[in-house]
């Protein structure tokens, strides 16, 4: 059993295979691929309005290019109250893909000079879209809530991580352990959700 999962993020891909660790599906373990792994290239263009909406696009665009297969996609990202849930759908666009997130981060922390306490409410947003081998598509959505910090703190995870404060830690996702992390971030949750989904799928199927 094979998931080929739309994504060139090997960061993503180490979360992903430590979440969906020891999955079985039809009694056999399950072995999870990337794009670049599988030596599938596509331009998958995301203009959807949310996370699901992007999910769904990139799980569905390459499941066209190979039928018949388990495919799952992710869309996932930071939302900062403060400014108006910005950077959203277009965080990994956010001031230009190839910025680092060392110049992101103190972007959002210098745009959030002078707010306090709730004022710097945060989430980090997952959307999963997965397309079966019989092209039924079944999805989840899932958050973390948190705050953002004041100054980036932490060595752990990537992307937005050292500024995003976890409730009740208080401290950034950048210093939980890789496992402190998964067991509550967004993309655990909507993963372990899925995982739900997949084997009771394949259970009823063989009943």
């Amino acid at each position: 059993m094979e998931i080929i999962f739309a994504t060139g993020n090997q960061d993503k891909m180490v979360e992903i295979r430590q979440i969906l660790q020891g999955l079985k599906l039809n009694g056999e373990a399950v072995e999870i691929y990337s794009l670049k792994e599988k030596g599938i290239k596509a331009n998958i263009i995301e203009d959807g309005t949310t996370f699901l909406e992007n999910a769904v696009i990139k799980a569905t665009q390459i499941a066209k290019l190979v039928p018949g297969a388990l495919v799952m996609a992710d869309d996932s990202g930071l939302e900062v109250d403060y400014i108006n849930k910005e950077p959203g759908i277009y965080s990994a666009r956010y001031m230009g893909e190839d910025t680092s997130y060392d110049i992101k981060n103190n972007n959002i922390i210098e745009r959030l000079k002078g707010a306090e306490g709730e004022e710097r409410s945060a989430r980090y947003v997952c959307a999963i879209a997965t397309v079966l081998p019989n092209g039924e598509l079944i999805s989840s959505v899932e958050t973390m809530e948190g705050r953002i910090a004041k100054k980036q703190c932490g060595v752990n995870g990537f992307g937005f991580d050292p500024i995003f404060l976890v409730p009740p830690y208080e401290v950034t996702a950048a210093e939980l352990t890789e496992e402190g992390k998964n067991a509550i971030s967004h993309r655990g949750k909507a993963l372990r959700a899925t995982r739900k989904m997949l084997e009771e799928y394949y259970e009823n199927s063989n009943k």
